[in-house]
């Protein structure tokens, strides 16, 4: 039997950007993670690297990046968690965007399955009453 993988938050800010960058491109190489983490590339190669290793991406040397179901399954949940908070942080505590993007970016390798749940739950409920 695997052991369980625990992901360090900087390895899920490299998911989660591969995972961003795939919705909005065809292909995530390592030098477009590079750019937009504003991070040298053997850096990024050497989190790829890691990654690679837990089974959470497929990269060929000099290729794209593609996630696996797992990693897949890991960057939509580090993503949703961020989607949450920066839009609690914007629509409730009306916290500017640029502010609440940084603050949602460390807030979102802390939050429990549980607490992700029940703020959304929140936040629909919230957007109910203000479309009452």
């Amino acid at each position: 039997m695997k052991e369980k993988y625990i992901l360090t938050a900087s390895q899920e800010d490299y998911l989660k950007q591969i995972y961003v960058l795939g919705m909005k491109q065809e292909e995530v190489r390592v030098t477009d993670v590079a750019k937009q983490l504003g991070l040298s590339k053997p850096s990024v190669n050497r989190a790829i690297n890691t990654l690679r290793e837990g089974e959470f991406l497929v990269h060929e040397h000099y290729g794209t990046l593609h996630l696996t179901p797992k990693g897949e399954k890991a960057a939509n949940n580090i993503y949703e968690s961020y989607k949450v908070i920066r839009r609690f942080l914007i629509e409730v505590l009306e916290v500017e965007e640029e502010v609440a993007d940084k603050e949602a970016d460390l807030m979102e390798h802390n939050i429990s399955k549980s607490t992700k749940k029940k703020w959304k739950k929140y936040m629909k409920k919230e957007r109910k009453n203000k479309n009452k």
